[in-house]
């Protein structure tokens, strides 16, 4: 039931000019594949401010210049701002790509060698540097099991339990 109120809340606030400062992180365990499919919603206009600031120049994810300096930087960031532990280890995400859907953008990540995932520990703090107001919205899913939880600035911490 939560999962789906914050469905329906992110799905609102995506698709209205936006006065809210969100992020919406989905963590999904493949148990066959044994990965973490990962992926983040971020609204469009702040990651490319968010990335101007930090790299210091103009920054288009639309219709980039230089697709391959694009993917470097939302690979380069994301993982700066999420970090992830399964069972109290930490893991390296790999960038798989991004897309930009309407005002926002996804980026997808994946870990390989996930057997089973007992906790999951989350540090996130995706566009904390333009907002004070940022939250972030998580999601994880294992064996069927579905969680969620929010974070909201300065606070970037959460866990979940299977």
């Amino acid at each position: 039931m939560a999962a789906s109120v914050y469905k329906w809340l992110i799905m609102a606030l995506f698709s209205m000019s936006h006065p809210f400062y969100v992020s919406v992180t989905e963590i999904n365990h493949n148990e066959k594949d044994k990965t973490l499919e990962i992926s983040c919603k971020m609204f469009l206009d702040d990651t490319e401010k968010t990335l101007k600031k930090q790299y210091n120049m103009p920054v288009e994810l639309t219709k980039p210049k230089d697709p391959k300096k694009a993917q470097e930087m939302m690979s380069n960031y994301v993982k700066k701002h999420l970090q992830l532990k399964v069972n109290g280890k930490p893991v390296e995400m790999e960038f798989i790509g991004f897309e930009v859907e309407g005002a926002s953008i996804w980026s997808y990540f994946q870990v390989s060698k996930i057997e089973g995932v007992q906790k999951l520990d989350i540090t996130d703090n995706i566009l904390y540097e333009l907002y004070d107001t940022q939250i972030c919205i998580l999601h994880a899913q294992v064996k069927g099991n579905k969680k969620s939880t929010h974070i909201n600035y300065p606070e970037t911490n959460a866990s979940f339990e299977f």
